[in-house]
């Protein structure tokens, strides 16, 4: 959506009109739902995550707040505050990773096999800092550009690469103890 259009829906968003509101909702809402279930691991939170930055956006709205321009980086900065505070409220449990270096020849257990390091990158994920996880999810799960990134977490450029790059080095080290680990 060209940055011109995304500014008209977000005036109209202001002024509540329902269909600016919808489709608000219809272009933001698939993405908010997958990042969030990838950092979450858990369909249902990811739809309460949903369900809450939309109701928070709508708040900010009738105070008179909210986003004057970038509405997706407002949108993925209030999911990311949401799944951060779940996260402070109740830690991820630590997930068992001696199995997952165990090979099933057959597709079946490819796919469970890719299963098993998808729980272990998730799990690694929680281990981040809040502001690398922000920052390696959005850049590298969710495609933003780095420009976008900066916007999200509200940032310089330059700031929110240097915490993709602690995050990726820091994941590195993570995953590869688990590997070596017997």
């Amino acid at each position: 959506m060209a940055k011109l259009e995304d500014q008209v829906l977000l005036e109209k968003a202001r002024q509540f009109d329902p269909g600016a509101l919808e489709a608000v909702y219809g272009l933001y809402s698939d993405g908010l739902y997958a990042y969030a279930c990838r950092l979450l691991g858990d369909p249902s939170l990811a739809e309460d995550c949903v369900s809450e930055t939309f109701s928070r956006f709508l708040q900010a709205l009738r105070r008179g707040q909210g986003p004057r321009e970038f509405l997706k980086a407002y949108l993925y900065r209030v999911a990311h505050n949401w799944i951060t505070d779940r996260f402070r409220h109740s830690p991820p449990e630590e997930l068992p990773l001696e199995d997952s270096s165990v090979g099933i020849p057959d597709s079946a257990g490819d796919l469970v096999d890719a299963g098993l390091r998808a729980k272990e990158l998730r799990a690694a994920l929680r281990r981040l800092t809040p502001e690398q996880r922000q920052a390696v999810s959005l850049r590298y799960l969710e495609g933003f550009e780095n420009e976008e990134v900066a916007r999200a977490m509200d940032r310089p450029v330059g700031a929110a690469k240097a915490l993709q790059q602690r995050g990726i080095a820091a994941l590195r080290r993570m995953l590869l103890r688990e590997d070596s680990s017997p």
